[in-house]
């Protein structure tokens, strides 16, 4: 939540009004995209541009939209629900839910998600507001720094929730080879550290997964 108040900061410097910054909240659920998007408004970017940024800023997500719709799905679940819910996967929630989850009766699940998303997205919108009421008692630098805690909390939050060593594996690797080819090819840094990253994490997965009799 924390980070949502160097979002309003940002929002503050770059123009926008306190009404815009909570409809954002409320419905650009992701940090990421919402930052994207205050961009493309700041640089003057067409509106089906700025739409186009903000829709592939939020592909990452697919994956884990894909991972948590089995754990979510009940025998009665509609899929309208889960359609729905899809609008709440993010950091926080896509960790709270895939670490309280397997506890949870199934049939309840999709109650459960809604009232972290709901609760999540309500809180931080809350907080936006008030940090626009109260800007002019925030130094920029104070912004800055609630800002930095996103990824410090992102990589963090991932770390812990990790159910295999490969995931950790694949976020140790990003972390090495993203100032080699930010150096390298800067335009296309985080695509090639995250394909080769991932290509690294998945060949550990699958020699963990060799018998270790298999070689004699």
């Amino acid at each position: 939540m924390s980070s949502f108040i160097g979002f309003a900061g940002l929002a503050i410097e770059s123009g926008i009004t306190v009404v815009q910054a909570v409809f954002m909240t409320l419905t650009i659920w992701a940090l990421p995209a919402k930052v994207v998007l205050i961009g493309a408004i700041s640089a003057g970017v067409a509106l089906p541009a700025a739409a186009l940024a903000v829709g592939l800023s939020s592909v990452r997500l697919m994956p884990m939209v894909v991972a948590l719709l089995p754990e979510l799905q009940g025998p009665k679940t509609r899929k309208l629900t889960l359609a729905a819910l899809c609008h709440f996967v993010a950091v926080t929630a896509w960790v709270m839910a895939m670490e309280e989850l397997r506890k949870i009766p199934r049939d309840m699940r999709t109650s459960y998600f809604a009232g972290i998303g709901m609760v999540l997205v309500g809180t931080n919108a809350i907080i936006v507001a008030i940090v626009y009421s109260l800007s002019t008692s925030f130094p920029p630098i104070v912004f800055a720094a609630l800002f930095m805690l996103t990824p410090m909390y992102f990589l963090t939050s991932l770390w812990r929730s990790a159910r295999e060593r490969a995931g950790q594996v694949a976020m140790v690797c990003g972390i090495a080879l993203f100032p080699i080819f930010h150096h390298l090819a800067p335009g296309y840094d985080l695509l090639i550290t995250g394909i080769l990253g991932g290509l690294i994490a998945f060949g550990f997965h699958r020699m963990r997964q060799i018998p270790a009799g298999a070689g004699e």
